[in-house]
């Protein structure tokens, strides 16, 4: 369940250079997770081809088109606000097309184009190569709509524009899907059961990449470690491949060294985990090589064994133990965060008592933490009745979060008067005369200047932090550089 949401960047418009000057614009926003945000990417390369250059002012659009997001029902909801705000342009420029891709395309379709009439094209995860054949269908005076989710889609012939991209960090997608069906999640759903792309074409990427002068990659997927290619088709069909395929499979920890060993200066990170998937040579892996980030997404959403069975998570509350021992033991300086859900049906004090106690031996870096919101279509919203009520909701969240503060903070302090390793990103939010980036363990680092410049590995002192930002001073170039 892919959750990394930066809320900042939630409904931004997103620009690439203007390639074609032909005079259609595309207005592209993406809502949710960075699944979401590299998804656009690839959409604006496949229009880029038909004459769109993106635009961020809606008023000048040809057309508009919103990645959405299906998770909680607050991501819905700031979808459907975007929705009346271009209703209300169409008014004014009636030749302004609407479209909605993503998640939510694939759930909501009909209530989209028939009851409301909100939209003129619909578009599912799989479906973004159908594009243009759509945009002939609207502009002929047809709705249009694909939400069929494919066997074997990854996009991995298309090379994906950066959008809005600070030239430093970029996402390389290499599974589409999730096979996991944990009960309150819809992704299965809406984005289909789990394949993985061509690690041929992962390197491709990479490469191309590291060519422009990318510092950092994260390899995305709705659950990475499960990758595993044997020459195309379904996960869960690889119990039917040849004794030939088998043998010369590429799993995550053997793409891991592949990107690792060619881009040795280039850092890797990863998203998202699962605790069930990942395995001992992953671990290993990272531990081996410099390059990849020493921080591991690993979402767990209860410390309840019997409410992660309900949750059809694959996991147990000891497993995930085993496996938090493991990773320290290979990584001691190893930065870990969770996704936490609250409120579940059925969830005791007792089984909400197991959550604070997982949180405290782990002790998580940071975390996403949400109260339960039932999603329609997903096994829990059938089978479960959703019976916490919302103030008890409520606290417990508030227990968690602050729980979550507390660890965070002493997290940070861990690291004041250490030297560590930053990329710079960008300039900081608070201050320009300080540069903003974040260390190997995923955490923002700012300090002053100086003579450095965004894409340098920096050292830096650390003198001082607060529960989500190391602050210190630069005293030299890193290795890396």
């Amino acid at each position: 369940m892919e959750k990394i949401i930066d809320e900042k960047q939630q409904g931004n418009a997103l620009v690439m250079e203007p390639k074609t000057g032909n005079g259609k614009k595309l207005m592209i926003e993406s809502y949710g997770c960075q699944m979401n945000f590299s998804d656009s990417e690839i959409v604006a390369s496949i229009l880029a081809k038909e004459g769109f250059d993106t635009t961020q002012s809606l008023e000048e659009a040809d057309l508009v088109l919103i990645n959405t997001c299906s998770i909680r029902d607050k991501a819905e909801q700031t979808v459907r606000k975007r929705l009346e705000k271009y209703n209300a342009v169409k008014k004014i420029n009636p030749g302004m097309k609407v479209g909605v891709l993503g998640c939510m395309a694939e759930r909501l379709k009909a209530k989209f184009l028939e009851e409301e009439k909100i939209v003129d094209l619909v578009v599912g995860p799989d479906a973004y190569k159908d594009l243009p054949n759509l945009i002939n269908e609207v502009e002929e005076g047809r709705n249009a709509v694909n939400v069929i989710l494919s066997k074997d889609e990854t996009y991995g012939d298309i090379s994906p524009v950066r959008l809005q991209s600070n030239g430093v960090s970029a996402f390389v997608s290499i599974t589409r899907g999730c096979d996991n069906m944990c009960t309150f999640c819809v992704v299965p759903f809406t984005r289909g059961r789990e394949r993985s792309r061509d690690p041929q074409s992962i390197m491709e990427e990479v490469n191309d990449l590291a060519k422009k002068g990318f510092k950092e990659i994260t390899l995305l997927g709705q659950n990475v470690d499960s990758y595993l290619w044997y020459g195309g088709g379904l996960k869960k069909d690889f119990k039917n491949a040849s004794e030939m395929q088998k043998a010369t499979a590429t799993n995550f920890a053997a793409l891991l060294r592949m990107v690792a060993e060619a881009h040795p200066k280039m850092r890797i990170r990863f998203s998202t985990s699962n605790p069930q998937d990942m395995t001992l040579d992953v671990i290993e892996a990272m531990a081996k090589y410099r390059n990849i980030c020493n921080y591991i997404h690993l979402p767990v959403q209860s410390g309840s064994n019997r409410i992660l069975k309900e949750m059809n998570r694959l996991h147990t509350r000891e497993e995930y133990f085993t496996l938090i021992d493991n990773i320290k033991r290979l990584i001691p300086d190893v930065a870990i965060s969770q996704d936490m859900i609250t409120g579940f049906p059925t969830e005791t004090e007792e089984d909400h008592q197991d959550t604070l106690s997982l949180m405290e031996y782990v002790k998580y870096d940071y975390g996403f933490m949400f109260a339960y919101s039932e999603r329609p279509g997903t096994m829990a919203a059938r089978k479960l009745e959703d019976d916490v009520p919302e103030e008890v909701k409520k606290r417990r969240l508030t227990e968690i979060v602050s729980l979550q503060r507390e660890h965070s903070l002493y997290r940070t302090q861990q690291f004041v008067g250490k030297t560590v390793e930053v990329l710079i990103e960008k300039e900081s939010k608070k201050s320009d005369a300080h540069w903003s980036g974040r260390t190997t363990q995923n955490t923002v680092a700012v300090f002053p200047k100086k003579n450095y410049k965004v894409g340098d590995f920096v050292n830096v002192k650390i003198e001082d932090c607060t529960s989500a930002t190391l602050i210190g001073e630069a005293v030299g170039y890193s290795e890396n550089n």
